[in-house]
């Protein structure tokens, strides 16, 4: 069995080191400055006008829909707000120095308005089940938008297949097993707990809360992200407060280095600067997941009859995600030392929070705030990932194939929390760039869509015209 999984991880690493690597890094950044420009910087000048809409300004109960604008955006950060904010950044470090932390911060920026746009076409083009639920995401929009602009039904159903294919092999990974994993291999560092037990306990309860569909995962995450967020935030703020004279020298080598790609003493493997960029946009984009086209197939849900409501909306999560969580853990692991550890992935985030609070007389609470809010990160990322799994599988076999589905994301949770942290986040690497490629051929095909819906949502405001229900 080792040498089955050894042989396939080895063409893994083949497909991420010469294909699927290269291909995020020269399709995601250049296409996320194509619509920063052609958006006019929207992510930045409307960023007020988001905030009121997530604080409920403009919630209409009878609009239909799913969940509300602030649940949607809890569902879509609980599957981003995971072991990436712990794990992947020190991964990202590790593998890729300091300087991987600009890097990650750029595609931070650029996925603000990459989710603005793909998370207004999957509101625009969704659909109705005959239960009443909404289904949405890149394989409508990409079947209905690219079949009604260009008239190429063939193209874009075939397009379509391979992105939600690639959506249910993404839950199974990005959504699920780097989580288990992350959890399991926590426990087991902090507490000593096998990883079999702890398998098993996280497959149990994952099923018990993902058969009651959508609603009930927004009811948890609603609760449950904004708790963790806070606890983990002030846990992390206090070392840095206390490490504060440290941060004019980690932001001078993180800029430095992220064009330089210098080497590290300890653990730092890549030494380039295309290493450097490399790993920081791949962690960036497992973070925030922007233009992996994951989000939009919650935000298709929300309850509003404007699309670019909702758009505006998700642009928000790589602005909490990547450039405020991320960025305390990277200043943290940076400002402790614990970077040039030798450690890796959780190790190192729990070693610079141990240390950063011995030094205030806290010794050995850090591994407990860090193994429970890892916990939490990536318990609501894997219930929030089964739905992204769910309308994937509908899509491809309808309504019934449901079911079957959640017991096979079962086996997978359970899998991930066994397995080597290398081989799951190789698998993790790969079933992202599968999403992610398609999804932006879509955005860059669809873009004529997005500056119309854009402009004309804009000028329906400025008129303060909203008596009717489409724009």
């Amino acid at each position: 069995m080792n040498e089955i999984l050894s042989f396939i991880d080895q063409g893994i690493q083949w497909y991420n080191n010469f294909i699927g690597g290269y291909a995020i890094l020269f399709l995601l950044i250049p296409t996320g400055l194509y619509f920063i420009f052609r958006l006019n910087f929207l992510n930045v000048t409307k960023l007020g006008h988001a905030i009121a809409i997530v604080r409920g300004k403009y919630d209409n109960k009878e609009d239909e829909g799913d969940v509300n604008h602030f649940k949607a955006l809890t569902t879509a950060l609980s599957a981003t707000v995971g072991t990436g904010n712990i794990v992947g950044v020190a991964l990202a470090i590790y593998l890729g120095g300091p300087g991987a932390v600009f890097w990650m911060w750029v595609t931070g920026f650029l996925g603000m308005i990459l989710k603005y746009s793909e998370c207004t076409l999957s509101h625009k083009y969704r659909v109705f089940n005959s239960d009443g639920s909404v289904s949405g995401g890149p394989m409508y929009y990409i079947k209905k938008g690219i079949t009604e602009i260009y008239n190429w039904p063939r193209f874009a159903h075939v397009l379509a297949i391979i992105f939600a294919i690639a959506t249910i092999l993404a839950s199974f990974g990005t959504g699920n097993m780097a989580q288990s994993n992350g959890m399991a291999d926590a426990l087991k560092t902090t507490y000593g707990f096998n990883v079999h037990y702890s398998g098993l306990i996280i497959t149990g309860l994952v099923l018990l809360i993902i058969v009651g569909g959508l609603k009930r995962i927004a009811d948890v995450t609603s609760r449950l992200v904004p708790f963790m967020a806070v606890t983990y935030v002030i846990a992390t703020l206090v070392v840095l407060i206390d490490t504060a004279d440290h941060i004019p020298h980690t932001f001078s080598i993180i800029f430095s280095d992220a064009f330089t790609g210098t080497a590290a003493a300890g653990g730092f493997v890549g030494s380039t600067f295309i290493m450097t960029m490399l790993w920081g946009v791949r962690r960036g984009l497992f973070s925030n997941e922007a233009g992996q086209g994951s989000a939009p197939i919650a935000h298709a849900a929300a309850k509003t009859e404007y699309a670019v409501r909702e758009g505006l909306v998700a642009s928000l999560e790589p602005l909490v995600d990547t450039l405020i969580i991320c960025t305390m853990t990277a200043l943290m692991v940076i400002n402790t030392g614990a970077w040039n550890s030798g450690e890796q992935g959780v190790s190192m985030t729990i070693l610079a929070m141990n240390s950063g609070l011995a030094k205030i007389g806290l010794s050995g609470l850090g591994k407990h705030i860090v193994t429970w809010g890892l916990m939490m990160f990536a318990f609501s990322t894997i219930i929030a990932w089964s739905y992204y799994g769910t309308r994937a599988a509908n899509y491809l076999f309808g309504e019934k194939s449901v079911k079957y589905y959640y017991w096979i994301y079962g086996v997978f949770v359970f899998l991930g929390a066994i397995w080597s942290l290398d081989i799951v986040w190789h698998f993790v690497d790969m079933v992202i760039t599968l999403m992610t490629i398609p999804n932006l051929i879509a955005l860059l095909l669809l873009g004529g869509v997005i500056v119309r819906e854009t402009n004309a949502y804009f000028d329906k405001l400025k008129r303060g015209d909203f008596k009717s229900n489409k724009i």
